[in-house]
């Protein structure tokens, strides 16, 4: 047998030899220094998604998305790659995000979590009603029979400081941070601007997640965040990962079940979001045999799939696959696997906002109110948080509405102001 030296101490595999140091995958050799994926060559050095050309456009170091309804360890993506970080000041700069670009680069970033993070065992469920973990003592909210305006089951403001809001400031050193559930992903309210240098998450949620860090301990950067898919705000709660979800959560008797919900501090409601150019008139029979998609866990896929039941919508109606995050049903969109999105129509503007090619088609089907999520026992820390709202709405939620807001949902009356709380009775 006509045995080859080792090359830079490498043996041959099947006969061939490394190149610049690298054995070759299943007979292929790599390409400028990167192994094939799954048989495919990388493109100028990047590797393909789901068979399709690399991107021509990469997010900042520190970007994270979650793949197939799964995420990084330990339930979250911290800011800059799992290392935390003192969050600064939000910047005043507002600047999109270059629409179809980035919106496919999510795609290949995706690709590189696939391959370098670990996964963490998640329990059943699409994250909108399972009950994970351990049982949760039951709180002053609950979904029963009766109810039909979830947003009015939270409890009365307070100020006082309970157990809950105790072993949040117990927290020593780096670790005396609330930690919070977020969208990383979703323009204007939750999502790091590409054009910027910095790494800050930034947006209207944000805001309030500084507001509240700034109460409870004093310091508005005093803030975890970690970055969560739909489908996993819920379990997350449950499970302890975070303290709290501040994530376009829309209020709901299900979800009452599950978590608590502070009062309402937006207002908003479904709405379908396609093609300039297609003839989708709204949430109507112009959505007779196209394919639409909604994310894993949302109201808008309840409702979807509820309507069709029911008679509501066309039977030939195909609803697609959930995804994991609402983003990703831009992407599909983008990419014409899908005739349409449902989701809330703030959501759906400002993903409008960054696609000049989609538009919303028609009015809102739906009446919802977006609330921060907690878990079911932490009454405390949700009469706390219902106070800061108190205070917020007074003095803040205008300003951050006008900045990150105003442009895509407009500055009337009637969309510009907080939705004025009421509260169950507080023993």
């Amino acid at each position: 047998m006509n045995r080859r030296e080792p090359v830079n101490g490498r043996e041959p595999v099947n006969g061939r030899e490394p190149v610049n140091g690298r054995l070759p995958v299943n007979g292929r050799e790599p390409v400028n220094g990167r192994l094939p994926v799954n048989g495919r060559e990388p493109v100028n050095g990047r590797l393909p998604v789901n068979g399709r050309g690399s991107v021509n456009r990469r997010l900042p170091v520190g970007r994270s998305v979650s793949v197939g309804g799964r995420e990084p360890a330990e339930g979250g993506v911290p800011v800059e790659g799992g290392v935390t970080m003192r969050v600064r000041r939000v910047r005043a700069g507002l600047k999109g995000w270059g629409g179809v670009g980035a919106m496919a680069a999510l795609c290949a970033l995706a690709l590189s979590f696939v391959l370098l993070l670990p996964w963490t065992t998640r329990s059943p469920g699409d994250g909108s009603t399972g009950r994970a973990g351990q049982g949760v003592a039951a709180g002053t909210q609950a979904a029963d029979a009766d109810c039909t305006d979830p947003e009015k089951r939270t409890p009365t403001p307070s100020s006082a400081d309970g157990p809950t809001i105790a072993a949040i400031k117990a927290r020593t050193g780096e670790k005396r941070k609330l930690i919070v559930g977020v969208d990383q992903n979703s323009y204007r309210w939750g999502y790091r601007d590409p054009n910027n240098t910095g790494a800050e998450l930034e947006g209207f949620d944000i805001d309030l997640v500084h507001r509240i860090a700034q109460d409870i301990l004093g310091d508005p950067n005093a803030v975890q965040f970690k970055a969560i898919p739909t489908n996993q705000r819920i379990p997350a709660i449950q499970e302890g990962r975070v303290d709290m979800v501040v994530r376009t959560m829309t209020i709901s008797c299900t979800r009452l079940a599950d978590v608590a919900f502070s009062a309402p501090y937006f207002k908003t409601g479904q709405q379908v979001l396609a093609p300039k150019s297609s003839t989708i008139k709204g949430y109507d029979d112009t959505l007779a045999k196209k394919k639409v998609c909604t994310a894993t866990g949302s109201t808008a896929n309840t409702k979807l799939v509820d309507d069709k039941k029911a008679g509501k919508i066309a039977s030939s109606v195909v609803i697609a696959a959930p995804v994991p995050n609402q983003l990703d049903c831009l992407v599909r969109l983008q990419l014409g696997e899908v005739d349409a999105v449902v989701t809330d129509g703030a959501l759906a503007a400002s993903q409008a906002a960054q696609d000049p090619t989609v538009e919303l088609k028609g009015a809102p089907f739906t009446t919802e109110y977006y609330g921060v999520a907690m878990k079911k026992n932490a009454t405390d820390l949700v009469r706390r948080v219902n106070q800061i709202l108190v205070e917020y709405r007074a003095s803040g939620w205008q300003a951050s509405y006008d900045k990150w807001l105003s442009a895509t949902l407009g500055s009337d009356a009637t969309k510009s102001k907080p939705p004025a709380p009421q509260y169950l009775s507080t023993s």
